[in-house]
């Protein structure tokens, strides 16, 4: 089954947690290495926050050190447990009752938990946490750019779907067909591009495009570039059509929106990640989250209709894929109906309610509709 993985720059969410029931003072440098397909070691920074209670701050300092601030940190008899949303984590552990220096646990952030030991670290034994890059430069906003050199070839059998872009803003693209490229650049649903030859869908291509301007490009400045590529080098013209299709429509329930702001970089692009396990999303609005993921995911289009506008959030939303529902290159690993598992979390449409108090609505919408008037497979490099 082939993974997706949907990278733009991400920022870390800052929220300070709060301590539930304290029996020991745990504050201080905890440190322990969680073991992957490569070992990681992970730094929780644990001290009094300003409003009383404990904070944490978590560092993974072999994926670029940056800090990630938990929602909450708990201690319940010798239960600690640390939530952390900005990356779908959470971690539950037992202190020890010798020193209280040691903490036996589990990660969680996937469907396999996997255990992570922390040891409460002195000036002599903690890690030292570098210095995180500093963050991409980014392309004049005033820009019109376009790829200055850019190859297509054919995907290799077995090539993953990847589409991102590099700190100098270089866009890659794995295993991505020509209608995913127009969905992109177009920020279209699949229903929404209409009279295109079967191999729209069927033949995918390996992309790297570097733009001519210097700087990383904002989300709008690189759909303007793929939509250049895609008038160049495969020839693609079309005209509009407005028709009502059926929609869903994203609307704010009753209960209101269960969302956090995020006003750390309003010009920068969103971020994407984890799958319907834990969906990290990071600087983005509902309509490019409803671009991005529910387009990707849901058999119809979806349309935005909170009146949020551009304001920009961070979230988490976990649910269950049903065999309907797709990603680049194929349907969600392990789909099936929520209700086969008492643990497994609801489908997308109680998901959102549930966790972002937004609601998915089947009903009609004017929608503009793309009809391809011509189209051919990529030119040469």
């Amino acid at each position: 089954m082939k993974k997706v993985k949907i990278v733009f720059a991400a920022f870390a969410v800052l929220v300070g947690g709060v301590l539930l029931a304290q029996d020991r003072d745990i504050t201080g440098t905890w440190q322990g290495t969680l073991h992957t397909e490569r070992d990681l070691r992970i730094i929780m920074k644990v001290s009094k926050a300003d409003a009383g209670g404990l904070k944490a701050v978590m560092y993974s300092i072999d994926q670029g050190a940056q800090p990630i601030n938990a929602s909450s940190i708990t201690l319940q008899g010798t239960t600690v447990k640390i939530v952390v949303p900005a990356i779908g984590g959470n971690y539950e552990g037992k202190l020890s009752n010798t020193d209280g220096t040691s903490i036996t646990g589990t990660w969680n952030q996937s469907p396999k938990p996997l255990p992570l030991d922390l040891t409460l670290a002195n000036d002599k034994t903690a890690w030292s946490i570098p210095e995180p890059p500093p963050p991409p430069k980014q392309m004049a906003a005033d820009a019109n750019p376009e790829f200055e050199v850019a190859t297509i070839k054919p995907t290799k059998e077995g090539t993953p779907f990847t589409i991102h872009p590099t700190a100098s803003g270089t866009l890659i693209a794995n295993n991505a067909s020509l209608a995913y490229l127009i969905k992109f650049a177009y920020e279209v649903h699949p229903r929404q591009i209409t009279k295109g030859p079967a191999w729209l869908d069927s033949d995918n291509y390996d992309l790297t495009a570097k733009p001519d301007k210097e700087g990383m490009p904002s989300l709008k400045q690189m759909r303007m570039m793929v939509r250049k590529l895609l008038a160049d080098r495969f020839q693609l013209s079309f005209h509009t059509e407005k028709k009502e299709l059926p929609v869903y429509a994203i609307t704010v329930a009753k209960t209101g929106a269960k969302l956090s702001k995020n006003e750390s970089n309003p010009n920068g692009n969103p971020g994407y990640g984890g799958g319907p396990a834990g969906m990290r999303v990071i600087n983005s609005t509902i309509a490019e989250f409803a671009g991005f993921v529910l387009n990707e995911a849901l058999e119809q289009p979806v349309v935005d209709q909170t009146g949020f506008g551009a304001t920009r959030y961070d979230f988490v939303l976990k649910w269950t894929p049903d065999a309907a529902q797709t990603q680049p290159g194929g349907p969600f690993a392990g789909a099936r109906p929520a209700a086969e598992s008492a643990d497994a979390p609801p489908d997308i449409f109680a998901a959102m309610q549930q966790q972002l108090g937004l609601k998915l609505e089947s009903t009609k919408a004017p929608v503009d509709v793309m009809v391809i008037d011509r189209v051919e497979r990529p030119s040469d490099n």
